[in-house]
């Protein structure tokens, strides 16, 4: 993969997908439909969906695609992939709430290399660049010239003050249970992939995420965070969250920046 060629796409696409979202956002009433999963799907992840997908076809027609909005993507196998989740936090965004995101990731070898996370009712932009190193760009977002950016990188956590950030829709029990096993300064919540961008900027510590998530709504996300310095592992035994497993299904997992002692 040339990163050279892609940073600049991913991140354009994301730009005009996320206009596009905030089309909808903005405008009258829109329709919500439910996926088989019974989880909800709007114009808007559809017609980002469209846009991405598009440019990521045209640009790398030998790279399997994986995207949340096509089901058909969803029966392939492959280490070394594109993944999208045109708009992750349908929720919120059905909801009028401004914690949405457009993700779109890189993966070699089950390694989410390279990515973008753009929060466009935010205003906020993050990738990767090509050397791998995460960026966090402001200014006015320009599609084919990025604007000033800053080199992000993990906080070095107090272990006796921790910042958590936990997810907005699916706090539950367990996750209060873990969290309640470390000694936290304060907490906050964040929708969509988001919460690896908090830690990413050193604005949070530790996310640990005991719910079912997919592939797609984690990739570019934890390509963020690992260009940041942070790690994202597997609940279970801490070996580092791989990807392209069968089903594209995420076991639980924990995103932290290197100093936090992980507890079981």
């Amino acid at each position: 993969m040339n990163f050279d060629t892609l940073i600049p796409l991913i991140r354009r696409l994301a730009l005009e997908a996320g206009d596009r979202i905030m089309e909808v956002y903005n405008g009258p009433d829109f329709e919500v439909k439910s996926k088989s999963d019974a989880s909800p799907v709007t114009e808007a992840d559809e017609a980002a969906d469209a846009i991405i997908s598009a440019g990521l076809r045209a640009a790398f027609p030998d790279v399997t695609l994986i995207t949340e909005e096509q089901a058909d993507s969803h029966s392939l196998t492959a280490s070394t992939f594109l993944i999208v989740d045109p708009l992750d936090g349908t929720k919120e965004f059905v909801q009028r709430r401004g914690d949405f995101t457009v993700n779109i990731a890189y993966v070699e070898n089950g390694v989410p290399l390279r990515g973008v996370v753009y929060a466009p009712a935010k205003g906020r932009l993050f990738y990767t660049q090509a050397d791998g190193s995460t960026v966090e760009e402001t200014g006015d977002f320009a599609k084919d010239t990025a604007g000033p950016v800053t080199k992000l990188s993990v906080s070095t956590p107090d272990s006796a003050a921790l910042m958590v950030v936990a997810s907005k829709s699916h706090r539950d029990a367990a996750t209060d249970d873990y969290i309640g096993k470390y000694a936290v300064r304060d907490m906050t919540s964040a929708g969509s992939s988001l919460k690896f961008c908090l830690l990413a900027t050193g604005e949070a510590d530790l996310y640990p995420r005991l719910g079912r998530t997919m592939e797609w709504d984690t990739a570019a996300g934890d390509a963020v965070l690992r260009g940041a310095g942070g790690h994202v592992v597997r609940f279970d035994d801490h070996t580092p969250l791989a990807y392209g497993k069968a089903g594209w299904d995420n076991p639980f997992f924990i995103a932290y920046a290197p100093g936090v002692t992980l507890q079981k």
